[in-house]
């Protein structure tokens, strides 16, 4: 579960100069559309995209946010490099195999991580398991490295044990989250992080309105999973969908979000992250000149990216770049 295409329209539209810089301006409560993306080709397969937006390119750190699923498909996505971020494989259901050119060769399976540190250049694939089509579902999440990191060695974790913690009834019952990456409540994930930053599983069950404690320093965004959500901030209540991302902005200690029927979502938030960035293809960077030697390192089949083990000659090549130069992505909200 990659990103495949290119998505030239939000890598390569700055924000004029003229625009006032907005960001850690204080809470927010706006609601931004994921877009639908074909992958096409033998992958046959349809994504929703949450990030980056068009004029929210980071939330935090994390840079990227597609949805596969649910659907009954049978992948094949050949080895791909990248740079520069980490990877972060959440599964709501079915099983992939992940294989990546530092040797390693696992499967991950709902309620398990993987977190996959790219640095200067790693490659990977990842198909789901067995030859027939089948159910598949996750969340595919990507986190901009900062300058200490995004130049260092690759690295893969994955981790099947990680912490919940319970989130107080505002009325009905309690709610919990499963702290995926960073630190929730006090609870912190045992994955390697290179930023103050938070990913969390949220679950709130039936009748019920459950407070989540947010960090004040953090900016927020919330996604649906499933179920009926309504988010409660700045004293109106806000219908999540999964097809839309929630921006909550900066200076918030807490969000209080209610279910009827009981609901799954996903948090995400993180200190304001250091830099802008240039992201292109499977590549987050800070010049045009960076994406254009990673492409070069990777069409030339050289080292930099090593080889993803047990394949043979499969590869994804670079797509064109486009004819315009790239440039850093600031917000405009």
């Amino acid at each position: 579960m990659t990103r495949l295409d290119t998505d030239d329209a939000v890598a390569t539209t700055p924000r004029p100069d003229h625009e006032p810089e907005t960001a850690g301006h204080g809470p927010r409560a706006l609601l931004l559309e994921a877009r639908e993306v074909p992958l096409g080709g033998v992958r046959a397969m349809n994504v929703r995209r949450a990030l980056p937006q068009r004029d929210l390119p980071l939330v935090g750190a994390w840079c990227f946010l597609d949805r596969f699923g649910p659907q009954v498909t049978r992948m094949r996505v050949e080895p791909h490099p990248h740079i520069g971020l980490q990877t972060v494989t959440w599964p709501l259901e079915g099983e992939v195999r992940h294989r990546d050119s530092v040797g390693n060769d696992v499967v991950v399976r709902r309620g398990s991580l993987n977190l996959m540190t790219s640095g200067a250049g790693i490659s990977h694939s990842e198909y789901s398991v067995g030859e027939d089509a089948a159910p598949l579902d996750a969340l595919q999440l990507w986190v901009a490295l900062p300058e200490a990191r995004r130049h260092g060695g690759p690295a893969f974790e994955q981790h099947a044990v990680l912490p919940d913690v319970a989130l107080a009834p505002v009325s009905g019952d309690a709610g919990d989250a499963t702290v995926v990456l960073g630190e929730l409540a006090g609870a912190r994930s045992p994955a390697t992080v290179h930023t103050p930053i938070v990913g969390a599983e949220v679950r709130v069950p039936a009748g019920s309105r459950v407070r989540v404690p947010l960090d004040p320093a953090w900016e927020h965004a919330l996604v649906g999973i499933s179920g009926d959500v309504a988010v409660h901030a700045d004293a109106e209540s806000i219908e999540l969908d999964n097809a839309h991302l929630l921006y909550l902005g900066i200076h918030r200690p807490s969000i209080e979000i209610s279910s009827r029927e009981g609901a799954r979502l996903f948090l995400l938030g993180g200190e304001p992250f250091e830099d802008d960035i240039v992201m292109w293809w499977n590549f987050v960077g800070r010049t045009h000149e960076e994406i254009v030697e990673a492409r070069e390192a990777w069409e030339s089949r050289g080292e930099r990216f090593g080889r993803v083990i047990d394949h043979g000659d499969e590869w994804i090549p670079a797509p064109p770049l486009p004819a315009v130069r790239l440039t850093r992505r600031r917000r405009r909200v």
